[in-house]
């Protein structure tokens, strides 16, 4: 995160989520969404992580602290890493499609 302002991490967070909160809340509630990712917890990274998103997407710009920012940062690495790996042919219902969704990022759109 050193090699990133908070204005460059903040910009391309809101690029690469582009679910609102609602969508996303909605989403995390299906059984999909708790399908994908690893879970030896019993809820997986990624379903965590858009619980974090729907937190931070609600918060004011002022309001977001370092900890906001470590994690907002992580979610465009992941989002961008992951599109880079897209399979061939419709992913609509696919779990590459899922995983990206549960990080906020709907690559149907």
């Amino acid at each position: 995160m050193a090699d990133k302002s908070p204005e460059e991490i903040y910009d391309a967070f809101r690029e690469v989520v582009n679910m609102a909160p609602k969508e996303l809340t909605e989403w995390l509630e299906t059984e999909e969404s708790k399908s994908v990712g690893d879970d030896s917890s019993g809820e997986s990274t990624g379903h965590k992580s858009g619980k974090k998103i729907v937190e931070i997407k609600h918060k004011k710009k002022a309001d977001l602290t370092e900890a906001d920012y470590a994690h907002m940062n992580k979610v465009v690495g992941y989002v961008h890493r992951h599109l880079a790996q897209r399979p061939k042919g419709d992913v609509t219902e696919t779990n590459w499609t899922y995983s990206l969704k549960n990080w906020g990022h709907d690559p149907t759109k």
